[in-house]
């Protein structure tokens, strides 16, 4: 031990806590770029080749990535093509030994559409009313007519033109954007990149969770996680008040207390099959047969809905909140209580105006702390509530407003059901990224704010959590 007390005497224990400090924010830090780069990086206009093989195949698309051959010298890489409705396959590898011509051509397009994914080719005309345009006019027009109504949109029709020479009729109203990245400059793709940013943002997915948007995830999260905060919030902090000011200080409240930090060690999907049995077949299929018999054998709370989620995760996180607001409760001084007692106050008074405003940081900790682990949870919801893509929001103007029966979308099921359950995986990995980076900025707003909250709260109090 002598090697022990030397080197605590010489100081190495504060740098070496210092370098695992800064090893974990070197490791966050380079998560966190990588979610940026991957993710963020998924939006930019890609620049596309054209390359001729040695055989006289034409592909045309975006280059994705080199890998080593398998079975000898050289490399290959991988393109994504498009044109899934034409050769059922969207990508290709190509060995890059058998490329005999590579080049870009500014007038080579990608069009977004609604079904069968993009397309990857040429613009040979636009017809409207009978009157039938081509080359740069044509695009021109495609471009302008984007702009219109849907029933306007219908009226125009596309001629495309696939590298290998096919031609594909396609309808404009079918057609979401279409682009030349070869031919923009860096302004045009930081605005192409920002739209489609914010259409990510704003929409609906598609292509079963490969394409479009997650806007409906992130509103089922937020509300769900705000319901969860509404619920646990007063249930926690009402059971640590009662046991370190109520209760008797003895061996039943001891015992108490190792249940409910046990509790908090408990696997989530065991509360997503406590949920799914007592709230949603106990309680859920109690309501129907009192309130909505008309409706049956068709369940309306019998069956996962945003409440019994919201419940589920408030009893997931509720051990949680009590272990961080007793300590918070412990941490003041007795001379506090003893001083406000011996002034006049009630018990009550003395709870409501002196011991809990001290503790409000140590409340809104547990809340924190709630907040970032039921924001990521994906097992429980599974069981009582989540969807893979919810038809409805529950959040709507139809009266009662607000439909606690209804499912949900959730960021962290979305990125499960996108990696692992999509008929195009790697069409799904840049989402997945993308996914991933909006769960954690979720998360940090979320804490954030609260935190906030709680410093304010500290500096005006003078308490501390």
């Amino acid at each position: 031990m002598k090697w022990l007390k030397s080197a605590v005497q010489q100081g190495i224990w504060p740098w070496l806590c210092a370098g695992c400090v800064a090893l974990s924010l070197l490791m966050l830090g380079a998560l966190l770029a990588l979610l940026l780069t991957r993710g963020l990086g998924h939006f930019w206009p890609a620049t596309l080749d054209e390359i001729t093989l040695h055989n006289g195949d034409v592909v045309a698309g975006e280059a994705v990535r080199d890998m080593p051959l398998p079975n000898r010298a050289g490399s290959e890489r991988l393109y994504f093509t498009g044109n899934r409705d034409i050769d059922d396959a969207r990508w290709r590898w190509v060995a890059i030994d058998t490329i005999a011509q590579q080049t870009q051509p500014a007038a080579l397009l990608r069009l977004k559409r609604r079904t069968w994914g993009d397309f990857i080719g040429y613009l040979e005309a636009i017809e409207v009313n009978g009157e039938r345009f081509s080359g740069h006019t044509a695009l021109q027009q495609a471009k302008q007519a984007l702009q219109l109504s849907a029933p306007e949109r219908a009226r125009y029709q596309l001629t495309l033109r696939t590298p290998q020479g096919q031609i594909l009729r396609q309808p404009l109203a079918t057609v979401l954007s279409i682009e030349a990245p070869n031919a923009m400059h860096v302004g045009q793709k930081v605005q192409r990149w920002a739209t489609d940013v914010w259409q990510f943002l704003s929409q609906g997915p598609r292509a079963a969770n490969t394409d479009g948007g997650v806007w409906p995830a992130i509103f089922g999260t937020m509300l769900m996680v705000i319901l969860m905060s509404v619920i646990v919030t007063p249930f926690g902090v009402l059971a640590a008040i009662y046991l370190n000011e109520i209760a008797h200080q003895g061996p039943l409240t001891r015992l108490v207390r190792i249940g409910v930090r046990n509790l908090a060690g408990v696997p989530s999907i065991v509360y997503g099959v406590f949920g799914l049995g007592v709230f949603v077949y106990g309680i859920g299929g109690t309501l129907d047969a009192w309130f909505f018999d008309d409706a049956l054998p068709s369940p309306t709370f019998g069956t996962g809905g945003l409440l019994w989620a919201s419940l589920t995760l408030a009893l997931l996180t509720l051990p949680v909140v009590i272990v961080a607001t007793e300590e918070g409760l412990a941490r003041i001084p007795d001379a506090q209580r003893e001083g406000a007692v011996a002034l006049g106050a009630t018990r009550f008074e003395m709870l409501t105006r002196i011991v809990l405003p001290m503790a409000t940081p140590a409340m809104l900790t547990g809340v924190i702390l709630a907040v970032a682990r039921a924001a990521g949870e994906v097992a429980p919801l599974m069981l009582v509530g989540v969807a893979k893509l919810a038809p409805q929001m529950p959040l709507d103007g139809e009266f009662p407003y607000l439909h606690l029966e209804r499912k949900f979308m959730h960021l962290g099921y979305h990125l499960f059901d996108t990696a692992f359950h999509g008929e195009d995986v790697q069409a799904a990995i840049p989402l997945v990224y993308a996914t991933a980076l909006l769960l954690v900025l979720i998360v940090l707003v979320l804490n954030l704010t609260a935190i906030l909250l709680r410093h304010h709260l500290r500096r005006q109090r003078g308490s501390e959590c």
